[in-house]
């Protein structure tokens, strides 16, 4: 059975400070922003390059507390280029650290969302 990982939702406080924060800021594009009606309202954000995207808005994930969401990670090709990129654009961003399994830097959103950036380190560098 072949399962896709598509859509995760992401609890905020304020959905146009973080439509704005993954838009404007890191550069997510905005694939829909609709208000059904007062009870919901949908904001889906994907990441360029990605098959895989985050939601929020009015009515999503209402039961989860803004902030709570811990451990999102991206890869990345370049981790010094993203932190530069992002830095640049004020996010604030940690430097890269530099692990055997790889280059990361961190990331939160406005309400403490947490995300990973990783640069994967070439394939065949583990021998078991």
């Amino acid at each position: 059975m072949e399962m896709k990982l598509e859509l995760i939702a992401i609890p905020v406080a304020d959905v146009d400070r973080a439509r704005d924060f993954y838009k404007d800021k890191i550069g997510f594009t905005l694939d829909h922003d609709h208000t059904v009606n007062e009870n919901l309202r949908f904001v889906q954000m994907t990441p360029v390059g990605s098959a895989c995207s985050i939601c929020f808005g009015v009515g999503i994930a209402d039961n989860m507390k803004p902030g709570s969401i811990k451990g999102l990670q991206m890869v990345v090709k370049d981790a010094q280029a993203a932190h530069d990129e992002l830095k640049g654009r004020g996010v604030d961003v940690t430097d890269v650290e530099t692990q055997v399994w790889g280059k990361f830097i961190y990331f939160n959103d406005p309400d403490g969302n947490a995300w990973a950036l990783q640069e994967l380190p070439p394939r065949g560098q583990f021998k078991v």
